[in-house]
């Protein structure tokens, strides 16, 4: 049997302004002082895929406009609603309020190993990512309400941040799902 490759049109794939229509999964970004602009892209890019609510991006991010953000984003940039603080404290504090249950995707004590992480039902979820080579802030890391951790086997203690939004992303996109009306629901596996 041969397989053919599908052309970009016959992939039937939202326009931005239907994915600003569209129903979002109940998940946020936040990236906390990520200093690569091709990171900042490749995380739009994978949350468009996914149909993340917003990116939130604080302290020393690059914010959109930006040419290496356009370029990893391939124009998610434009699709992915998102925000600036100052500080990811203020961001965490401001998502407190909105009802987000916090998560820090961390190395820490007592942390859920990924696989064991299942999502609430009806939890708005907001995602911490960390710096390349800090991680998250210990201030953020305090103020979430949990943290959840990639398990690795090899003999390297992280993974890149675009690779780690594209894991937990994923991981948490086949955990929820969306019933017929849109709504979404949990996987209960």
């Amino acid at each position: 049997m041969m397989m053919r490759k599908l052309k970009s049109e016959e992939l039937n794939r939202l326009n931005v302004d239907e994915f600003k229509a569209a129903d979002k999964y109940p998940l946020v970004v936040v990236l906390d002082n990520v200093r690569s602009s091709y990171n900042i892209g490749s995380i739009f890019r994978t949350s468009d895929a996914f149909l993340v609510e917003k990116i939130y991006l604080c302290g020393i991010c690059a914010t959109p406009p930006d040419r290496e953000i356009h370029k990893t984003a391939l124009g998610a940039d434009e699709s992915i609603d998102w925000e600036y603080f100052k500080t990811t404290k203020e961001a965490a504090l401001h998502l407190k309020e909105e009802g987000y249950t916090l998560i820090a995707v961390e190395q820490v004590e007592d942390s859920i190993s990924l696989e064991n992480y299942q999502p609430e039902a009806d939890e708005k979820t907001a995602l911490i990512f960390g710096n390349e080579v800090k991680g998250v802030q210990q201030e953020i890391v305090s103020l979430c309400d949990k943290t959840i951790e990639i398990p690795q086997l090899g003999t390297k203690h992280s993974f890149n941040i675009s690779v780690s939004a594209g894991i937990v992303l994923w991981d948490l996109f086949n955990k929820m799902k969306k019933d017929n009306s849109g709504a979404v629901v949990r996987n209960v596996s």
